[in-house]
């Protein structure tokens, strides 16, 4: 099922995400720098490995990972957190935990668009994707 979202995905669509940013404590300055950010998503599949590359010009991102599997992750805001993907009812849901805290990133295919559905605390954003030829 992982494999339907093998690709590489470009952002078309963004909402909430300053105030998702605001929540998590990131800087003015960063949050107005990525809210302009159109990045680029690149989901690829090594055997048991998924690899999540997130490309922009303000900055990328890359964590490998076995589903199911905590791993150590470094956010695109230097969050340090414990990390772990599952695969539920055709989501790909991506928990980070740090000091007491949880933010859940969760990325569904509808319409043949991406969408990611950020949410930390009450703030809830929603990001879509389209996929390149």
């Amino acid at each position: 099922m992982v494999e339907a979202f093998v690709g590489t995905w470009k952002l078309v669509d963004s909402k909430n995400f300053d105030d998702y940013m605001k929540e998590l404590g990131v800087g003015f300055a960063t949050r107005q720098v990525a809210s302009m950010t159109k990045p680029t998503t690149i989901i690829e599949v090594n055997g048991e490995v998924i690899v999540i590359k997130t490309q922009s010009t303000f900055k990328s991102t890359e964590i490998s990972f076995k589903m199911g599997e905590e791993f150590d992750e470094t956010t695109a805001d230097d969050r340090k957190v414990k990390t772990t993907v599952t695969l539920d009812g055709g989501k790909l849901i991506q928990v980070q935990k740090w000091d007491g805290k949880e933010s859940k990133i969760v990325r569904e295919l509808i319409d043949g668009k991406l969408i990611l559905t950020l949410t930390y605390g009450k703030v809830v954003c929603t990001r879509t994707y389209e996929k390149e030829a």
